[in-house]
Parts: C-alpha cells; sequence; structure tokens
C-alpha cells in the first residue's frame, strides 16, 4: 500500500514536471495553445513523465537511501571539528556561486540547469579545499608555512614513548609534524608510573619523563588529544582505530602493532626498523674487532656484539671467550629482528682482564 502511494506521488511529480517542461518549451517558442494538436501534445508529454516517474520509483528511491547511508557512514567517520570545517566551506562556496549565478540566472531557459550545476560544483570545492587545510594552524598561514599544506600528524604509542629514543629522532630534526598523544596512550603511562613493581614503575616514570622532554627542553609540537570514542579491549586496538579514523601515522617500536597497522592500512614508523637501516654495512671480507662475551647456539660458536648491538657470530668463537680478537666476515643476514653477521677469528688482539 505504502509502495503504491509513493510511486502514485512520483507519478503526479512526473506529470507536474511535464506539464511544466511543455508549457517552458511552448513560451520559448511563442506557440499558443489555438488548436487540439497542442493540447495534444501538452497532455501525452504529461503523460510519458508520470509514467516514466511512476516506472522508475522504486530505483531513484532504492538510489536516494543508498546515498543517505553514504553520507551518513562518512559523518560518522568526522570528528566535530572537520564537520565544522566542512560546513564552513560548504557555505563559503554557496556564497561564491551564488554571486556567479546572478548574471546566469538571466540566460533564458538553461539558465536554472547552470544555477544548480554551479551550486553543487563550488559547493563540493568548498568542502574539498576546506577538509584539505584542516590541519593548518593560523600562525603557520601568517608565517607563509602552508606552502606543504597541512602538517602530518604522528601518533606516539605507550612502547616508543617509554623507549626514549623518539628525543633523539626529533632533537635531529628528521621527524616534522606534530606529534599526537592519545589520552589512553598518556592514562595508560600513568597506570604504569604508579605500578607496585618497581620495573614498571620506573618504565613508566621514564615514559613521562620523555614526553616532559619532548614538550619543554625540545618544544617540539606536541598535543594530548581525547580519542573517547575509540573502543577496544587493548589501547594498540584503540591506537589503530584512533590513527585510522583520523589519518595519524603511528610512531612505534612495536613489531607486532606493525604488522596488524600494515593489515588496517594505518601508515606506520618502526624506529627499529629505522635504526636497522642506519646501522654500517658489514661485508663479506671486512676485519673488524670485537669481544666474544657468551656461547653460541652451534657447538664452538662465540657471540659478540659491535657498538651498536648487532650481533656477531664467530664461528670456533668459543675458545676466546672474553678476548678482543680480530674476525673476518663471512656473511651478512638481515633478519625482522635486525642483521646478523657471521665470521671467523682472524687472530688475537688482547687478552682482556
Amino acid at each position: 500500500m505504502i509502495n503504491n502511494v509513493i510511486r502514485g506521488s512520483f507519478a503526479l511529480i512526473g506529470a507536474i514536471t511535464g506539464f511544466t517542461l511543455t508549457r517552458t518549451i511552448f513560451m520559448v517558442n511563442d506557440i499558443s495553445f489555438q488548436t487540439g494538436i497542442e493540447f495534444g501534445i501538452f497532455f501525452i508529454l504529461s503523460v510519458i513523465c508520470a509514467l516514466l516517474f511512476y516506472a522508475t520509483a522504486n530505483q531513484i528511491i532504492s538510489a536516494v537511501l543508498k546515498l543517505l547511508d553514504k553520507i551518513e557512514a562518512t559523518l560518522q567517520k568526522m570528528t566535530i571539528y572537520e564537520i565544522t570545517v566542512s560546513s564552513a566551506g560548504l557555505i563559503a562556496g554557496l556564497i561564491v556561486a551564488n554571486l556567479i549565478n546572478i548574471p546566469v540566472n538571466r540566460i533564458g531557459i538553461v539558465g536554472l540547469p547552470l544555477s544548480i550545476i554551479s551550486n553543487i560544483l563550488f559547493a563540493c570545492i568548498g568542502v574539498g579545499i576546506a577538509l584539505g587545510k584542516k590541519h593548518e594552524s593560523f600562525s603557520d598561514s601568517a608565517k607563509g608555512l602552508s606552502q606543504k599544506g597541512a602538517m602530518e600528524l604522528k601518533m606516539l604509542d605507550t612502547n616508543v614513548i617509554i623507549d626514549g629514543r623518539i628525543v633523539d629522532i626529533c632533537r635531529s630534526g628528521f621527524l616534522e609534524g606534530q606529534l599526537v598523544i592519545p589520552n589512553f596512550v598518556l592514562e595508560e603511562l600513568r597506570h604504569i608510573a604508579d605500578s607496585p613493581d618497581g620495573l614498571k614503575r620506573n618504565r613508566g616514570r621514564r615514559g613521562l619523563d620523555v614526553l616532559n622532554a619532548l614538550q619543554k627542553e625540545l618544544a617540539f609540537p606536541v598535543k594530548i588529544e581525547n580519542f573517547d570514542d575509540a573502543t577496544g579491549a587493548e589501547v594498540d586496538d584503540r591506537l589503530l582505530k584512533a590513527a585510522k579514523r583520523t589519518g595519524c601515522t603511528i610512531i612505534t617500536n612495536d613489531y607486532n602493532l606493525n604488522k596488524v597497522a600494515n593489515v588496517h592500512g594505518v601508515q606506520v614508523l618502526n624506529i627499529n626498523e629505522l635504526a636497522n637501516a642506519m646501522k654500517p654495512i658489514a661485508l663479506p671480507g671486512e676485519e673488524m674487532s670485537i669481544q666474544i662475551v657468551k656461547d653460541g647456539k652451534e657447538n664452538g660458536q662465540g657471540i659478540g656484539y659491535l657498538d651498536d648491538g648487532t650481533m656477531i657470530v664467530v664461528e670456533g668463537g668459543k675458545r676466546y671467550m672474553g678476548e678482543l680478537v680480530s674476525v673476518m666476515v663471512t656473511s651478512v643476514i638481515q633478519t625482522a629482528a635486525g642483521r646478523m653477521i657471521f665470521a671467523k677469528p682472524k687472530n688475537v688482539i688482547e687478552r682482556v682482564i
């Protein structure tokens, strides 16, 4: 019953549309209704439009409902700030379009369609420009720093804050943009710092000291952001949802979080990968001096480390335990955990006491 009423309403709208269109065409061509032919054409076009609207009513309603669902889904993913910025861009675009349409409306029969098209076009342009500039601050615009567009936001997880190397990376000047600290990450740091376990308590306090160094000592742009709508059983789940919704890049040293983020399409900067990339390259045949500090997994192997923490497996190095020896690199293997170097001893340089 309701479906028939809707289709009947569409048929009525179609008849009115056909009536208006035919009347407009007749007026433009200065055709008067002096014979029955004109009235026949008038009636036939009205009936055709009514039947067309009646036949396509379900398809039109389905398309409109799908469009509304997409709009609702898009709005659900946007923050209040993004909606406000988009609204401002929409209003600005419509103002520009209506100023342009003042002379366009006077262009005969095509004036109205052109006005509608220009309103839609400038509204979309206004929203697009506003969203593209949503992260740009007014101070940056005043200083002429908006050439690169909006600053890229980078979100820190708990582990990378406690790790502390982020301070040195920021100090070096290789990291640009603004650091975002989600409220749930800060809350987790506070819980760790209040832990009765001494080791955890020290780790939590170290993380808070790192944040303090970023904000005060380096004066790096750090923002504490509330993401109460980011739900999840664990902090990593909430972090991924917040980063995906806001388009932030996650900075972490967690291998598993790195992999899960890649699955969700979230960009990640892993400082462990950065550290591995910055380690000096050892080539087969190269000589170096290391101290054998422990046994290897295989019989007779000895293990040593370079200053950057790279592990060197020395074949037959067990007998040089505690000694500084000269070794020759035989091969290098890159693993997910880092670079591993295999070598053979060349000669003993000195005995470590």
